[in-house]
């Protein structure tokens, strides 16, 4: 580890960064420049004394999933990931097309949208990160590991990951997702983490296996989605999808009709799921 210049690194980056880079409120008595070690803490989900430690130039030599997490949080591109990467001895992380760093422009966006629930997925389907209106919606949906980080195989491996969705919709989601995958492990081949999934999936689900045989190309979910939450009841719903092509990650939003039934759940929800964080907890809708 580069100690020193490891330091200098992560405290140059979190000066850089002001508190609207990543949805903060500035507040009448910030004296530190960009933002402070705690806000980063938060932001990458590891303790104050941990990440001010490393910044301090103490400390062990940091995972890869804890580089990951602050090279989120500090809003790094993906040479600034590969040089944090080096500094702490890890060596330059490879780059797949199996993207799971998130482009800090998109991460910009998503702070900006932090009532609408939101999402950003990479292509084979698993998330990267979400607003708070999003998990207070959906749930929390980036602490799966394995295969299970892919929407894909939760939803035929654990068809109960399917409460929100209702026929049509449930239908079309299913053709759509296999259709998503099948393009995926075609062009990535059958070495790829999307050949991983499909394999997977044909030993573990006939309703998968009968969708893949129909070798269906360029399902389009519908632009108006139907949605039944557990607590809130049935929303209408406007997905609007937008590609980075470089990135090769997806920005999912759902709005609702403003002055709508619907947009009072979607704000009914907000304030469940603000609650719900600011008290620490999870979001739990069978405790509401």
């Amino acid at each position: 580890m580069e100690y020193a210049e490891l330091s200098d690194f992560l405290r140059k980056r979190r000066e850089a960064l002001q508190p609207e880079d990543v949805g903060l409120p500035r507040g009448r008595r910030r004296r530190t420049p960009g933002l402070r070690r705690e806000e980063i803490a938060v932001l990458a989900s590891m303790s104050t004394d941990y990440y001010s430690r490393l910044e301090g130039g103490r400390g062990p030599q940091p995972s890869v999933e804890m580089l990951t997490s602050i090279a989120r949080a500090l809003r790094l591109t993906l040479e600034e990931r590969d040089h944090l990467f080096v500094l702490a001895g890890h060596g330059t992380p490879p780059r797949t097309t199996r993207a799971c760093h998130v482009d800090p422009g998109m991460l910009r966006i998503l702070d900006r949208l932090h009532d609408t629930p939101a999402l950003l997925v990479n292509r084979c389907g698993e998330t990267l990160a979400q607003t708070p209106a999003h998990v207070a919606f959906a749930g929390e949906l980036t602490n799966f590991e394995g295969l299970e980080r892919s929407e894909v195989y939760r939803w035929f491996a654990h068809p109960e990951s399917r409460v929100l969705y209702l026929e049509p919709e449930l239908s079309t989601h299913s053709r759509m997702l296999v259709s998503m995958l099948r393009s995926v492990a075609t062009v990535d081949g059958p070495k790829s983490y999307a050949a991983t999934i499909v394999r997977a999936l044909q030993k573990l689900s006939p309703e998968f296996t009968e969708i893949w045989d129909a070798h269906e190309i360029g399902v389009m979910h519908s632009r108006t989605k139907h949605f039944r939450h557990p607590v809130v009841g049935e929303l209408d719903l406007y997905c609007e999808v937008i590609d980075n092509r470089d990135q090769q990650q997806t920005l999912v939003v759902f709005t609702a009709e403003p002055g709508s039934e619907s947009a009072d759940k979607l704000g009914l929800l907000g304030v469940l799921g603000s609650q719900s964080m600011s008290s620490g907890q999870d979001f739990d809708p069978e405790l509401i």
